[in-house]
């Protein structure tokens, strides 16, 4: 397998065209495996909770607790599609080279904003209550009613049948208490307790970015345009933040929608993938993934909050007419590997122009989006067939 698209990138995007294909989760983990191993990248983020990927991290690096029950715990809602044996082996597999490299650690995290467990609210209430005692009493009447006491699936959407007023009134004191946190300096401290002071701010701050993604009114068609691109901005920052904090080269593995450069569903206003490389340059660089036929997991059309009952294993069907896959298709065999930017003119040319391409999200059927993979993407991994995943056991 050659990376030669990566160069000096410190940030690659890996994508999926399909959230619960077996072979895009494998091929996400391989790839983090060869750049790792061969390229010196040490840091793997995934479209998950930002508390998912917290609890998986402290496993990484310390062996505590177990990735199996952490995803069982956390990995519900449309995060359900990530509890697999997929990303289970990769977290095994990152635990299993820190024991080999303890000099040299891999770090898991996600970045997303629609789920902070409870073990967040823990982690910032433990801070202040170690760090600023002072703010203890202020923090804890913010946070008051707001620490998840259901499953993670429940809360999630127990917190849309409140009235919108009152998800409001939450992402006001969840914000204010970020603010708070800010506002402590740090200057002439030590080095561990600025740091500790970030993790701090930051875990704070996701836990506001919960409460804002749902005080957007899902119901009204511009507000929930707005609650999307909200969605893709924090992501980034979320992203920006690690590669900050870490120093370290990483791999970004979510759906084609999320890394690509461009977006073209007009329902996602903001699209990180572009965000990621107004900020970057080209040290943002991404691999989008297409696939010719095959089974995924998906539910019906229509299920916005999904359940483990509501996914079921659906084939694509043949690929359509004057589709990217049609000319995908047209190659031999084997599944093979594109460099956009260095693809002969001819070829260039035949992705240029925006047409169909699959792009499976959580539900199936779907129409496919109009993509243009030469502004999308700067490298194709094109897998003839794939096959579907499976479900762990959900808590």
């Amino acid at each position: 397998m050659t990376f030669g698209i990566v160069g000096d990138a410190r940030l690659v995007g890996i994508g999926q065209a399909a959230h619960g294909g077996r072979d895009f989760l494998a091929l996400q983990h391989r790839m983090f495996r060869y750049l790792a191993e061969e390229e010196g990248f040490r840091l793997f983020v995934l479209e998950a909770p930002w508390s998912a990927g917290l609890r998986l991290d402290d496993y990484v690096r310390t062996g505590r607790g177990d990735p199996a029950r952490i995803m069982a715990e956390e990995f519900h809602n449309a995060y359900l599609f990530m509890r697999t044996p997929e990303v289970l082996e990769l977290v095994r597999w990152m635990r299993a080279y820190n024991v080999r490299h303890p000099e040299d650690p891999l770090r898991f995290a996600g970045n997303d904003s629609s789920w902070a467990g409870p073990d967040l609210y823990d982690r910032v209430i433990g801070y202040v209550r170690r760090a600023h005692p002072d703010l203890l009493p202020a923090v804890t009447e913010l946070y008051r009613g707001l620490r998840p006491t259901l499953p993670a699936g429940e809360h999630m959407l127990a917190a849309f049948e409140e009235p919108l007023a009152v998800r409001w009134e939450k992402a006001e004191r969840t914000g204010t208490a970020v603010e708070l946190l800010r506002a402590r300096s740090f200057a002439g401290r030590t080095v561990a307790a600025g740091s500790a002071h970030a993790e701090a701010v930051a875990n704070a701050e996701i836990v506001h970015q919960v409460a804002r993604q749902n005080a957007f009114d899902y119901d009204e068609p511009a507000d929930a345009r707005a609650g999307l691109g909200y969605r893709d901005e924090v992501m980034t920052d979320n992203t920006l933040w690690w590669l900050r904090h870490t120093g370290r080269r990483a791999v970004l593995a979510a759906h084609n929608g999320h890394v690509y450069l461009e977006g073209f569903d007009p329902d996602y206003p903001v699209i990180q993938g572009g965000v990621l490389r107004r900020a970057l340059g080209d040290d943002y660089r991404v691999v989008g993934l297409a696939f010719g036929r095959g089974a995924f997991l998906a539910t019906d059309p229509g299920v916005s909050d999904p359940v483990d009952a509501d996914v079921k294993v659906y084939r694509s069907g043949p690929v359509a007419a004057g589709s990217v896959e049609e000319t995908l298709e047209a190659v031999d065999g084997r599944d093979f590997f594109l460099d956009l930017r260095t693809a002969p003119p001819a070829a260039r040319a035949l992705f240029e122009a925006p047409r169909p391409k699959r792009e499976i999200g959580t539900h199936w059927p779907r129409d496919p989006d109009e993509v243009s993979l030469l502004r999308a993407a700067d490298a194709l991994v094109y897998l003839h067939g794939i096959g579907a995943s499976r479900l762990l056991p959900g808590a």
